[in-house]
């Protein structure tokens, strides 16, 4: 069965239009308590700092002590906290309010099970199955009741602290931290000031409606603006809902999800504790592979999705993997993709060689990659078009191993996605060009 609601992480989409609506987020509490934990039990709320997570906060918290659920609001709080604190509290579940990395006209509504890690799609199915029957009231003594526990967030701080080596202090760094306007700015800075770092704060001053905006892991221009201007050692950059990190070497250039992939793999090879295979997804840049197999270390692709990511690692084994855009995950430290945690591995790194990141990522030569959104009526399966599968083919075999393709529908927009990357910039955008001119004509047809 497909699902009508949940995507690749949650639900989503712009407020106030069908399904982030009041009403249907009401239901979707109700219909979360009846099939993740009949018979009641606690659930922890958390967000991120857009302007409408109170009224979904408000929604959610109705659904919950209606159906009979025990509710803890935590307040803002990055996505991967809210999974360690549903874990920590004993919870049946945790929710979080928040669209990641969108502006805050959108919003979103994502789970936890009691382990801390995402919903299987059998439990997203009974949710939706569940919603058709509306909202349920129970009796009055049957009613869940509400406590907030916002200051106990710093149980994720020392958490994440935790980490980090105890032979490893940041005292003597000094680092531009941005946290995009979003869930992680107050943590954040707290993490890596107690750690000992001298700390530059950017993007920690949220408004309800600046999440995102000119800041973060989406547009960390200010950030490498920020860390040349201040002569920092290092730049961090999360999103909105803190799962997705991107830093800044000292030179001021950016490193994203693949490279710091690369610096946290060597190491950990180096130390003997890589287990399994590093799992990126299609979009990993195929320099990436290579780097890992000269070394020797396991490499698999899963598809787009850092939950698909995690589903392949729990396959094989593994503790680390990630996206090119900076979910990553390291399973010996967090149950899902948390960017703090993430960064922490990447500066411990740093302080136990004594190196830069600008060094650390030197040995990783990445591919030219040339990406193309293609806009379409409606969504459709590429791969079923037999004029694109016959330019695909033709344009894989003029690349033969200097380079690779990847074609797929988003799963968030109506769009089709053309990647391709090869040795040579020149011959990935003309190959990128010719096959999304083929997908532009089959979308018209």
């Amino acid at each position: 069965m497909s699902r009508k609601y949940f995507g690749t992480d949650g639900v989503r989409g712009k407020v106030g239009e069908p399904p982030l609506t009041v009403d249907f987020v009401l239901r979707l509490a109700s219909a979360a308590a009846r099939a993740l934990a009949p018979g009641g039990g606690k659930v922890l709320i958390g967000k991120d700092t857009r302007l409408s997570g109170y009224m979904f906060e408000a929604a959610l918290e109705a659904g919950f002590v209606a159906g009979g659920m025990d509710v803890m609001m935590i307040g803002p709080l990055p996505t991967p906290g809210v999974a360690f604190m549903t874990r920590h509290y004993g919870c049946r579940f945790g929710v979080v309010i928040s669209a990641s990395h969108n502006l805050y006209e959108d919003n979103g509504i994502k789970f936890f099970d009691a382990a801390g890690g995402k919903l299987s799609d059998e439990d997203e199915l009974r949710i939706e199955a569940e919603l058709e029957r509306g909202t349920l009231t129970l009796e009055s003594n049957a009613l869940g009741r509400v406590i907030r526990v916002d200051k106990t967030r710093r149980a994720y701080q020392e958490f994440c602290m935790a980490t980090v080596p105890a032979d490893v202090s940041l005292q003597g760094m000094k680092i531009v931290i941005d946290c995009a306007h979003g869930a992680a700015y107050k943590v954040a800075p707290r993490i890596l000031t107690d750690l000992g770092a001298e700390i530059v704060p950017i993007g920690c001053s949220p408004n309800g409606r600046n999440i995102n905006v000119g800041c973060g892991a989406m547009a960390p221009e200010l950030l490498q603006l920020t860390v040349t201007g201040v002569r920092a050692d290092v730049g961090i950059a999360l999103d909105g809902d803190g799962d997705r990190l991107v830093m800044v070497d000292h030179l001021g250039r950016k490193v994203d999800g693949d490279q710091l992939l690369y610096v946290i793999a060597m190491a950990k090879h180096a130390a003997g504790t890589l287990q399994g295979p590093v799992v990126g997804t299609l979009m990993t840049n195929l320099g990436l592979e290579r780097a890992l197999q000269a070394k020797g270390i396991g490499f698999r692709r899963a598809k787009v999705g850092d939950r698909y990511v995690l589903e392949m690692l729990r396959e094989q084994g593994g503790v680390l993997g990630g996206e090119t855009s900076g979910h990553l995950l390291t399973l010996d430290h967090a149950t899902t993709g948390d960017a703090m945690v993430a960064a922490l591995q990447v500066l411990a790194v740093m302080r136990q060689t004594g190196r830069p990141l600008a060094e650390l990522v030197a040995g990783l030569e990445l591919l030219p990659q040339q990406q193309v959104k293609v806009k379409v009526a409606a969504r459709f399966d590429p791969e079923s078009r037999p004029a694109i599968v016959a330019a695909r083919t033709a344009i894989e075999a003029r690349l033969a191993d200097r380079g690779r393709i990847v074609l797929r529908a988003s799963g968030t927009e109506p769009v089709i996605r053309v990647m391709v990357e090869a040795d040579e910039r020149e011959e990935a955008e003309a190959a990128a060009r010719e096959l999304a001119a083929v997908v532009e004509a089959e979308a018209r047809a």
